[in-house]
């Protein structure tokens, strides 16, 4: 997909939002929401998505919207870290299907890196078990 099209409120992370589709939550706001990604790159691979805005991207974001929701993400990154004690912390987002966009609702990915194992693939192979994403998810938001 391009960089700008009409926000299509049948996309995934809406539906998460609506409370149609479950997902496994690390943290809940008036802002954002956090939640596991279900096809992990690493272990603790953690999504951030801003509530209550039609943004497909980053270029999309309302300005005065984004400082609260950076903040959420940086909350949640912090979190991550003590909770896991990765060696690093990747946190990217993607704008378009030629960057790696697959879902079309403003996302951050915070994915923890640990020396020597190799990254997963973005948004591909099997789904990870959801008792294993909810333990991960109940130490993420031990540190909230």
């Amino acid at each position: 997909m391009t960089l700008h099209a009409d926000y299509d409120p049948d996309n995934i992370f809406a539906k998460m939002l609506r409370g149609e589709v479950p997902c496994v939550k690390v943290f809940e706001d008036d802002v954002a929401l956090a939640f596991m990604d279900i096809f992990p790159q690493a272990e603790g691979h953690t999504l951030v998505i801003p509530k209550d805005v039609e943004a497909r991207n980053l270029l999309e974001m309302p300005k005065d919207k984004l400082g609260p929701y950076m903040k959420r993400v940086q909350k949640v990154t912090k979190a991550v870290e003590k909770a896991l004690k990765p060696d690093g912390i990747v946190v990217t987002q993607f704008n378009g299907a030629p960057a790696g966009q697959t879902v079309y609702h403003l996302h951050f990915h915070i994915i923890p890196r640990r020396e020597g194992e190799p990254l997963g693939r973005h948004g591909g192979g099997a789904p990870a078990d959801q008792e294993t994403l909810q333990g991960l998810a109940d130490r993420i938001s031990a540190y909230l």
